[in-house]
């Protein structure tokens, strides 16, 4: 934390289209023992001190409720000071604070004015401090960055940049009012650069148009080398695909995602922008002096919020081992600050239901524990007063102009709203810490108390919107929610689900009255929603794969002879659909998992590695590099879906990823933060091998396995601290210590007869 002293939030005193420079010299009579700087920003900023960047942090601070708090960075400098004198200057754009967010276009939600928070402690060898703060000795002006906006991209003139204070004078600052209470260390990861990608390839369009191929969908932005005569204007703009072989500017709607670079004309120029992002594939490159860019001219910048990578998935199957890479691209794409739902496309929002469902996959793949514990601080300060939450968080106010659209106006809405209870278990599930319920019990209690306020007696969740299972694909493209599964079904559902976790929280941190109290309510919903959607015999209202999918997995079939019905229809419907996906947001990460708990295995398989649409593999077919928002995002003539939703970057129907981890390669928790594994590969079809590893608190845990002519042979580590169970097809269970195991067992398990076989183990612990 820093020391007391007077920062302020410090503003331009006028005005300022421009990015504006706020600087402030200062002089030292001798080197300092250790100096730190604590800063932060109502928007998005830029700090150097004597001329060097100070740390490697972008787009910072990232967004927050900005109403509630605010995080600060902090960065030890003591490098880059000097006796003498010293500059420290700091940028400071519109960012999420003052600019545009949202599908609506609203602009300074927060507030309008840009702002600098900065103290610089200074520590002297005779133990003596100083501390130089934002304060009225700033001085600013308007800076060479013309413009910046998240979503239609920056414009730079280099010219500017080394204007005298003649043409540009120096100007005082003015104060900003903001409670310094709000101010927060940072919990959650910084973003920053994570990878410098070269062209793929750079080619001319059918209509003159040079574009750069990057040969994969990310986020971040271009940087470029060039030379030229001074006010020559390049002009770089994003997309994620082509549209008839041009660049597909349709799915960013309202979103120029273009960026302008005016040179300076100094012999070689390298310029990246610093206050804006893009989600893209293909660069197209006007003005460039000479006409194309070589390609040691222009790289991709990647980022992203910086977690550490936890989780990992082999195969020597092509497709699913592109598939498992689309799903990890698309989850770096969209944690930028916080979990988005896209990044490229006017929109860009921290969505409830789209990390409520892919949470589990998120905590296998990265260490997203920080991040999404920071997001959850901002869910509780976002939910209202009758335990209802916004459908995004943060927070974006719909205008006036959307009160008719019942998707802006509802307060308690199924699954979206249910992320108060699922993200907080997926990370205690992932760590084991129980110290995450308790931060968050209170967002989870307050959420199932308030649907049960809501829902009343009855104990049925059929009143209100429901977004239902979202972009199924049966929905009219103008109605996403307008799917095959009664939305009452899954709300109802999801409202048993989350009374049952928060029970579970109950226990785990010593609440008994808690833990009876919203067991019984579970129960209640659990049997209401037995009588109206689901027979004696396991007939769903709604005969879709995502209700029985839901009825499983969920553990809403409370007799053998329900489940074996449920289990039995689930598998006759996707026979019948040919082994063609039939779920959507709410369906697609349970349906798996469901045939794979009514032993139908095979089927899951099929529905796994089918390439018609809709399917996983159909968009590998089509060549994408990240998971999309629809099923047929791009149609099978190449054309983009004439849907106004379409994204090319979604990670909501990845979470098929949690089944590949699980199943395919055979790696899970068997308890909370892996105190103990589960070892279950189920090999089936055309795979050959699969293996995954996961950092679990205790330390790495792998699986590998492949086929030797009639032999299966499964490779372990198990780390120390936990212990295993080892659970193959044909064979009894077995305990497994930690250490490294190599086991062989009969292949294919499905011809051994019922009666186990002792397999044959090498070991070492």
């Amino acid at each position: 934390m820093p020391a007391a002293g007077n920062a302020r939030f410090i503003v331009p005193d006028a005005p300022c289209q421009a990015v504006p420079v706020l600087r402030r010299h200062f002089r030292l009579t001798v080197p300092p023992l250790q100096a730190r700087i604590f800063v932060t920003y109502l928007g998005i900023g830029r700090l150097w001190l004597n001329a060097q960047p100070v740390g490697e942090d972008v787009l910072a601070p990232g967004w927050q409720s900005y109403k509630h708090r605010l995080v600060y960075d902090a960065y030890d400098v003591t490098e880059l000071l000097r006796s003498g004198d010293n500059v420290l200057e700091a940028q400071v754009a519109d960012g999420w604070y003052a600019g545009r967010l949202g599908f609506f276009g609203q602009r300074a939600v927060y507030g309008a004015d840009r702002a600098v928070w900065a103290q610089l402690e200074i520590l002297y060898e005779d133990g003596s401090l100083s501390t130089i703060a934002t304060d009225a000795d700033r001085r600013w002006r308007p800076g060479p960055t013309l413009h910046a906006d998240l979503y239609d991209g920056e414009t730079h003139d280099a010219r500017l940049e080394h204007v005298t204070a003649d043409d540009r004078p120096w100007r005082p600052v003015a104060f900003q009012d903001f409670d310094v209470t709000r101010l927060e260390q940072r919990v959650g990861p910084a973003v920053r650069r994570t990878e410098i990608l070269p062209p793929h390839g750079i080619f001319t369009t059918a209509s003159g148009k040079v574009i750069v191929d990057f040969g994969r969908n990310i986020v971040g932005w271009a940087r470029i080398q060039v030379s030229g005569p001074a006010g020559t204007e390049v002009t770089l703009r994003f997309a994620e695909v082509l549209d008839d072989g041009e660049l597909g500017v349709r799915p960013l709607r309202s979103a120029a995602a273009t960026d302008r670079y005016v040179l300076g004309g100094t012999e070689t120029e390298t310029w990246e922008p610093s206050f804006t992002y893009h989600g893209f594939r293909y660069l197209q490159v006007d003005g460039w002096p000479g006409g194309m860019p070589r390609p040691d001219q222009v790289q991709a910048v990647v980022v992203h919020s910086d977690m550490g990578r936890t989780g990992w998935f082999r195969t020597s199957h092509p497709e699913l081992a592109q598939l498992h890479a689309n799903v990890v691209n698309s989850m770096r794409g969209n944690f930028v600050s916080i979990p988005t739902d896209c990044p490229q496309r006017d929109e860009r929002l921290g969505w409830t239901g789209d990390i409520a469902v892919f949470a589990p996959t998120a905590t296998f793949l990265y260490d997203c524990t920080d991040l999404l514990r920071s997001w959850l601080i901002d869910v509780a300060h976002e939910q209202r007063p009758d335990g209802s939450l916004p459908i995004f968080v943060p927070q974006v106010p719909f205008p006036p102009s959307a009160a008719d659209d019942p998707q802006f106006t509802a307060r308690h809405v199924a699954v979206w709203g249910d992320a108060a209870t699922l993200v907080p278990f997926a990370l205690y599930d992932a760590t084991g810490d129980r110290a995450i319920l308790a931060e968050h019990y209170e967002l989870m209690r307050l959420w199932v108390d308030g649907v049960e306020n809501e829902v009343g007696p009855s104990r049925i969740w059929d009143r209100g919107f429901q977004f239902g299972d979202w972009l199924d694909p049966v929905a009219p493209s103008d109605d996403p929610a307008g799917g095959a599964t009664e939305p009452a079904l899954v709300a109802t559902a999801y409202f048993a689900n989350s009374a049952r976790l928060l029970s579970r929280a109950a226990a785990v941190l010593g609440r008994p009255d808690d833990e009876r109290r919203y067991a019984k309510l579970a129960a209640e919903v659990a049997d209401a929603f037995r009588q109206r959607f689901l027979s004696d015999d396991g007939h769903c209202t709604s005969h879709s794969q995502t209700a029985y999918a839901i009825v499983l997995c969920l553990d809403l079939a409370n007799d053998d002879r329900r489940r074996a019905g449920v289990s039995e229809r689930l598998v006759q419907m996707v026979r019948e659909a040919g082994h063609r996906i039939g779920t959507g947001f709410v369906g697609t990460p349970l349906i798996l998992q469901a045939l794979t708990s009514a032993a139908a295995i095979d089927d899951a398989y099929e529905l796994l590695l089918q390439h018609d649409c809709p399917s996983w593999l159909y968009a590998v077919s089509m060549g994408a590099t990240t998971i999309w928002e629809r099923w047929d995002s791009m149609l099978p003539d190449g054309s983009i879906n004439p849907g106004e939703m379409t994204s090319f970057n979604h990670y909501a129907l990845g979470a098929v990823a949690d089944w590949l981890h699980s199943t395919v390669a055979g790696l899970a928790r068997d308890a909370p933060g892996y105190r103990r594994i589960r070892i279950a590969p189920r090999p089936r079809g055309p795979l050959r091998d699969a293996g995954a590893t996961h950092l679990t608190p205790y330390g790495p845990a792998s699986v590998d396995w492949r086929i030797e002519g009639e032999t299966l042979v499964v490779e372990i580590v198990i780390p120390v601290g936990t212990t295993a169970v080892v659970d193959i097809e044909g064979s009894a269970p077995m305990e497994c210590g930690a250490g490294t195991h190599a086991l062989r067992f009969p292949y294919p398990a499905s011809e051994l007869p019922g009666a186990t076989r002792r397999q044959e183990i090498h070991g070492r612990a």
